[in-house]
């Protein structure tokens, strides 16, 4: 038998087992050794908040379908090929692959949906290329440049990472805010100058009192607006200065961002820049493909290691206590992994 995990109602998960499947000619069977939740996405699923009228993610296959309940999600698995349909290559047998998979301890997947892990990743660290990937598109998206002024609203998993690949950039200042000391302390140990609290007194002031002021600007260059919180993007807004870009990776579902346009921002001539994952940016789609954009994020988890984002592993069969923690207790936790063993 498998077992696969279902949101099955707001704040409810649940394990259901089903007969382990076999592969046809052109599949194979893979048995998971490690998933990665997801913090914001799969919050929103779990909460209720996640918007009933887009699909999933046209994108991957094993995503197809509309959010509700009940629902099968996740799409950050690694796991080793334990069977081969007929007319697979034999050198898949035994493989460690990647898969873009919902969480469950067995799967069905065409090779071509597989990518496998490089020898130098071990499977805990492999499976943050989504999060990686969904990193190196925001720095795509934003195009920072030498000695700018960066600051970033989040230092969750995303934001943890982006921040880590801004600091490899001969910026002038990389600021990050977030609630959480813990988060702070990673963002400090990845490179930021400096980690603030935005619930602390007059964090905007203290955001503008790190950033340089130059000749004919005040305030950031580029901010990213990765918390997940829509309140944080009018902040990201305030803290950018004229001609800035404002960089939203968040997804918001079913919450709104009430904003301040009718100040300064109508004068800023600032960028508010949509950036997601699934897709390639138009400017960059002549020379850009995924796969191309994931051996860069593939590099990146070797340059960077992840490792130490991880806070919490948990067997799949205590999933619920995984998604309650993330829910009630973030301040506990950064990146949380379920274990398939036994």
């Amino acid at each position: 038998m498998q077992r696969a995990l279902y949101f099955t109602a707001p704040y409810q998960v649940s394990m259901h087992e089903e007969p382990l499947p076999l592969p046809a000619a052109g599949q194979v069977l893979v048995a998971t050794l490690v998933s990665a939740i997801s913090p914001g996405t799969e919050l929103l699923i779990y909460r209720g908040q996640a918007p009933t009228d887009v699909p999933i993610d046209e994108t991957i296959p094993a995503l197809a379908g509309e959010f509700g309940f009940p629902l099968k999600y996740g799409y950050a698995a690694v796991g080793r090929v334990i069977a081969t349909g007929s007319a697979v290559e034999p050198h898949w047998y035994g493989r460690l692959v990647f898969a873009f998979h919902p969480h469950e301890s067995h799967f069905l997947a065409a090779p071509a949906d597989l990518l496998p892990l490089p020898s130098t990743l071990s499977p805990e660290e492999a499976v943050f290329l989504p999060n990686m990937e969904t990193a190196v598109n925001f720095l795509m998206d934003g195009q920072p440049l030498i000695g700018e002024q960066v600051v970033v609203f989040g230092q969750g998993v995303v934001g943890l990472l982006t921040t880590a690949l801004l600091a490899r950039f001969p910026l002038a200042r990389l600021i990050t805010l977030d609630r959480y000391p813990l988060r702070r302390e990673r963002s400090r140990a990845l490179g930021a100058h400096a980690s603030l609290d935005p619930e602390g007194s007059d964090p905007l002031t203290r955001v503008r009192a790190y950033l340089q002021e130059g000749p004919s600007a005040v305030g950031a260059d580029l901010t990213y607006e990765l918390s997940g919180d829509p309140g944080a993007l009018d902040q990201a807004i305030a803290v950018t200065g004229f001609s800035g870009r404002v960089v939203i990776g968040s997804w918001y579902g079913q919450k709104r961002a009430q904003l301040n346009l009718g100040g300064r921002f109508h004068r800023s001539r600032m960028r508010l820049i949509s950036s997601q994952v699934s897709t390639i940016a138009s400017e960059w789609a002549g020379r850009w493909t995924k796969s191309r954009r994931l051996q860069v994020a593939w590099h990146m988890l070797q340059e960077v290691p992840p490792a130490p984002l991880i806070t919490h592993r948990v067997p799949i069969a205590q999933a619920q206590q995984a998604y309650a923690l993330l829910d009630q207790h973030p301040e506990q936790a950064v990146q949380v992994l379920l274990t398939y063993e036994g």
